[in-house]
């Protein structure tokens, strides 16, 4: 029983909304399709019919407009509305095309601003790789001049080493030749005459040495005791022999020792002269090599400021040299006033 009543509720709920469909949809049917404009005899009864009809006069030039009609005046001006709203329109219209043409106007100065901007820049570019170019060129021509500098100066101060060695040797093969030369060592063959040994040459003889000096001490008391013996014997045969004859004998004896010991005095004497003679001649020759070796060390000086002179004066002209190569060839394009003046033009 409850199922069936279950049952018989749902199918009055469904009749009932079949029924309220039914009935939408027939209004809604009304609603779009039977309207009351929309019937042939609605003209008769059209609240809205005045308002729909024409009216009495539509324009000046209206033909209904007759003259019995009392519908057109003198000084009337039915178009003042669509006149002045063609006026307002064409005012817009105006004012429209000038507000285009002031965009179209910004819109072209703003491109133009663009493409003067991007020319600038452009510009800028060139001359930024310009001047870089140029600080790379002298870059380059700065480290080219440094390594060749480098390799002259090398160069020059290995050819003045060699120079100065090669001086240097050659001044101290002088310096030994003059100190172990005839000249300054007084070789006496020097002053050997070709006419005979017992000859000299008195421009060059420096006089006799310890040797025969000695040998001619040697004969003179040689000779000084032959005479003294010779004296002593004719005095001793010319008297009668007496007691005191040895007397005689011993003071004649003793006359020669002294003699001797004055001639061996005279004699070292004469050798201490020499050897003061011989330590004067050593000075006088290292005195001598002195000066030449102080000559020898100013001529270097004087060599060497003259070759750093003539380097400096190289260097300068190859500098000038260059500085002109870049004047003439690399800084050729100085920039002209109108470069210039297309900075700043603008407030941008």
């Amino acid at each position: 029983m409850k199922q069936n009543d279950k049952i018989m509720c749902i199918l009055e709920e469904r009749r009932k909304k079949d029924t309220l469909n039914i009935k939408k949809a027939l209004n809604e049917f009304r609603q779009n399709h039977q309207q009351p404009e929309r019937r042939h005899e609605f003209d008769l009864s059209d609240p809205q019919a005045l308002k729909k009809a024409a009216p009495a006069r539509v324009a000046d030039n209206d033909p209904r407009c007759a003259v019995s009609g009392l519908q057109k005046f003198m000084g009337e001006d039915l178009n003042s509305e669509n006149r002045r709203k063609f006026q307002q329109e064409q005012t817009r219209e105006w004012l429209l095309q000038q507000q285009k043409d002031w965009a179209n106007a910004l819109a072209d100065q703003k491109f133009a601003d663009g493409l003067r901007d991007a020319q600038r820049l452009e510009l800028d570019q060139k001359s930024m790789d310009i001047h870089r170019s140029d600080e790379e060129t002298k870059r380059a021509i700065c480290i080219a001049t440094k390594e060749f500098n480098r390799t002259q100066a090398t160069v020059s101060g290995e050819k003045m080493k060699l120079e100065k060695q090669q001086e240097l040797e050659d001044n101290m093969t002088e310096i030994s030749n003059m100190l172990k030369g005839d000249l300054l060592s007084e070789n006496p063959q020097q002053a050997v005459s070709s006419f005979g040994s017992n000859r000299v040459i008195t421009d060059r003889w420096k006089g006799m040495n310890q040797d025969q000096l000695k040998e001619i001490q040697d004969v003179q008391l040689q000779q000084v005791l032959e005479k003294l013996c010779r004296r002593s014997a004719r005095v001793t045969a010319s008297f009668v022999p007496r007691p005191c004859s040895r007397r005689v004998a011993v003071g004649g004896n003793w006359c020669i020792h002294i003699l001797a010991v004055r001639l061996h005095h005279q004699r070292l004497e004469k050798e201490e002269r020499q050897r003061n003679a011989e330590w004067d001649r050593k000075r006088i020759q290292a005195a001598r090599a002195e000066l030449l070796c102080e000559r020898h060390q100013q001529r270097q000086n004087r060599e060497l400021r003259r070759a750093l002179d003539s380097l400096n004066a190289q260097l300068s002209q190859d500098q000038k040299r260059r500085r002109a190569a870049l004047d003439e060839e690399v800084y050729a394009n100085f920039p002209s006033g109108q470069y210039y003046t297309q900075f700043n033009t603008s407030s941008r």
